[in-house]
């Protein structure tokens, strides 16, 4: 038997060609697992009218971890139209089988390192080293919304909040709430995943990216959070930004920037952000962390007019899987992994067309299982 059993789900678009990049190198490091491969995507929406059957989240309660490709999301009319005949009408709404996930085994933790390896000529500056650690079940990303607004709703806002009152001449109809909630123990878990990490690997500082001025009481509760909690680290220093001037920042000066913290939007943005300081989401790993699961992504997205091609940097799903190799604590196929693609990338012969290059994504995948 395997020591473990990992779900592998590539999605839809460039997911299954990056899945397939990832299972060559893994073949090389003789990962001692078992992948088995669960559906998920547009296309189980489109036949079945959930992008996330039962029996996929049924597969990952009895797996050590999952990869995950990549995913197509459409917004709610589009995605409706797309459905079989016999599925239309049915008041059927998609969601994002990631969000899903996220929420069904409470991955809190989101992880995304941004890493500019030498010989990139995509990185913004070299030496760029940041982790953002994105809290990953919260936030605006919880799915509480309304529209129309129920009455209900209007007027327990309108009782209990005076600034909502200058919407009063604006009908139910014409107005959307998403609700911005943010919990302590959502804080709490996010803030010390941080300070643990940057202990674990004498990182020099972390910093809390909120927007406390003008959004008061949800970023104000992580920011008192975190100046709590900074107090169990003393050696580390904990610094403060607001999310706007942070985006100026990281342009301006990248490298004095180590471990970021933030709530789930604004961790959707930085990171995307960082991702591009060194060189792009063909660079852009992450992990998805709970307590009984994690699950490793690349964040790229399922680039549908690329799909087929097998065209796209697979290095994202390698930085990805080197995630997955950390969490499992095979350090040893950990580290091979990721001087193989230091290597690959400081040679530059093997290159996407994305670095300046004409090679596949499963050229740039045995270049890296070669050195692996």
């Amino acid at each position: 038997m395997a020591k473990y059993r990992i779900a592998c789900l590539p999605g839809d678009g460039i997911g299954k060609e990056v899945m397939e990049a990832a299972m060559i190198v893994l073949e090389k490091l003789k990962l001692d697992a078992e992948y088995i491969y669960g559906d998920v995507g547009w296309e189980f929406w489109c036949k079945e009218g959930d992008a996330l059957p039962q029996r996929t989240i049924d597969l990952l309660k009895n797996c050590t971890c999952c990869l995950f490709g990549a995913i197509t999301s459409k917004p709610k009319e589009e995605a409706e139209a797309e459905l079989i005949p016999e599925l239309q009408g049915k008041g059927l709404t998609y969601r994002s089988p990631i969000v899903r996930l996220r929420q069904l085994f409470n991955l809190h933790t989101n992880m995304r390192p941004c890493k500019a390896y030498p010989g990139n000529p995509l990185n913004y500056k070299e030496g760029i080293d940041i982790v953002v650690f994105r809290e990953n079940t919260e936030d605006l990303y919880a799915g509480v919304e309304f529209h129309p607004i129920p009455e209900a709703v209007r007027n327990a806002l309108r009782e209990n909040s005076q600034p909502f009152r200058k919407f009063d001449d604006v009908s139910n109809d014409d107005m959307a709430i998403s609700c911005r909630i943010i919990t302590k123990t959502g804080c709490q878990r996010i803030l010390r995943s941080a300070f643990e990490y940057a202990k674990k690997h004498k990182r020099r500082s972390v910093t809390v990216v909120e927007k406390p001025n003008v959004i008061r009481e949800t970023s104000g509760m992580m920011i008192r959070e975190a100046r709590k909690i900074a107090k169990e680290y003393p050696d580390i220093p904990l610094y403060e930004a607001n999310v706007d001037a942070m985006c100026m920042w990281l342009l301006k000066n990248p490298l004095d920037y180590d471990v970021l913290v933030t709530s789930n939007m604004f961790g959707d943005i930085i990171s995307d952000l960082a991702a591009q300081l060194v060189g792009g989401l063909g660079f852009a790993s992450s992990a998805n962390i709970g307590d009984n699961l994690a699950l490793f992504e690349p964040t790229h997205g399922s680039a549908p007019k690329y799909a087929g091609q097998y065209k796209v940097n697979p290095m994202a799903m390698l930085l990805t899987v080197k995630l997955m190799l950390d969490w499992l604590e095979e350090n040893e196929l950990a580290t091979r992994l990721e001087n193989a693609i230091t290597q690959v990338v400081r040679e530059g012969k093997v290159r996407t067309y994305d670095m300046g290059g004409e090679s596949t994504t499963l050229e740039v995948a045995e270049e890296v299982a070669k050195y692996a």
